[in-house]
């Protein structure tokens, strides 16, 4: 029986986006245990809510996480909305779920390639985050940010998309198809990706379920978790929905779906647009919170489920307002996932499950 050392991995690792440490107990070259450590950027920004009023905290939201910006000021607005018993113009609930699609786009690709980076094919790094210059052309153009959009608020959105630039939009995405079916024959068949990723940090449903897994991770090992399925502001407008599944449970299928994913996005958001009615884009918002009132919502952010709580008290700022974001859920799957792995299978098996320590530690 060999040695039992502890080694730490992160918070700083080439292969890793966030600043995630886990304390890894490696016997030989194998991964017995795995301790994660968070808090090395907690924001308290929970706590600005005695500072700035419910409506001036949607700036606040959006700054949780820059690649789910426009998901956490929407799922904070609609929380509030619920709060107050606000019914927003449709056409507003539609340009939600455009942007928010666009974001579900733009994080893949963006993950995708730190994927390609971490086995290193750096040309495929480049090739998905050329393409996602698209998406976020797309919001330079419609908000006026790449990454901060303020685009959202309690009552409906900012600013308006007219028609012609709407059909603008899926005449672009449709011009990517192309594009990135070529990335994707790379990422779904190619033998060397396979290699690295095939079989490398299985999660079963059950254990899936068990831990209570959120968005790809959960859908990779066959759970029917998505709250779009609920049908939330526009998306309950939608013909059909059916999340992306694979039954695999390993690292190449938690790759696969966020890749078919893309696509679903693209199709969700040309829907959106063949539907959107001409209504106003936002509604006046008269009064302020109740006291003792509270409101529960999530959202289907891209790396899983969003929890939102607000509580008010009567005045213009919250009494209460807690968030619980998708990799929160995942942690506990990410080191199930590392047990048993070999050592120089962890950074991969880190980043198949996207973690967002931004949105964890708030």
């Amino acid at each position: 029986m060999g040695k039992k050392t502890i080694i730490p991995f992160g918070p700083q690792h080439p292969v890793l986006p966030e600043p995630v440490h886990v304390d890894l107990v490696v016997e030989d070259e194998k991964v017995i245990e795995a301790i994660p450590q968070i808090g090395f950027i907690h924001r308290g920004l929970e706590k600005l809510v005695q500072k700035k009023d419910f409506m001036q905290f949607v700036a606040v939201t959006e700054r949780i996480c820059g690649i789910c910006a426009f998901g956490h000021s929407m799922g904070y607005s609609e929380t509030i909305e619920i709060l107050m018993g606000l019914e927003i113009p449709k056409r507003a609930q539609y340009l939600r779920v455009i942007w928010h699609e666009l974001s579900r786009i733009h994080s893949h690709l963006l993950w995708l390639g730190l994927l390609a980076d971490g086995f290193g094919y750096e040309n495929l790094f480049m090739q998905c985050w050329r393409l996602r210059e698209n998406v976020l052309g797309i919001f330079e153009k419609t908000t006026g940010g790449r990454v901060i959009f303020s685009a959202c608020n309690v009552g409906g959105v900012t600013q308006d998309i007219e028609d012609g630039d709407l059909k603008g939009i899926v005449a672009i995405l449709d011009g990517m198809r192309s594009e990135y079916e070529e990335l994707l024959k790379t990422f779904l068949y190619d033998s060397s990706v396979k290699n690295r990723l095939s079989g490398i940090g299985y999660l079963s449903k059950q254990d899936a379920e068990s831990l209570c897994l959120a968005g790809p991770f959960a859908r990779a090992s066959g759970l029917v978790e998505d709250c779009r399925l609920d049908g939330y502001g526009g998306y309950g407008d939608l013909a059909a929905f059916e999340p992306v599944l694979s039954e695999d449970g390993d690292g190449h299928a938690r790759c696969e779906v966020r890749a078919r994913e893309v696509y679903q996005s693209m199709d969700i958001i040309a829907e959106m647009v063949s539907k959107i009615p001409d209504t106003p884009i936002s509604l006046p918002v008269k009064g302020m919170p109740g006291a003792g009132t509270a409101a529960v919502h999530h959202v289907e952010q891209p790396r899983g489920e969003s929890f939102y709580y607000a509580k008010g008290n009567g005045t213009k700022f919250l009494s209460r307002f807690r968030i619980r974001t998708p990799t929160s859920h995942n942690i506990g799957g990410m080191t199930k996932i590392l047990q048993g792995c070999d050592l120089a299978d962890v950074a991969l098996n880190i980043l198949t499950i996207d973690p967002c320590i931004s949105c964890t530690e708030r």
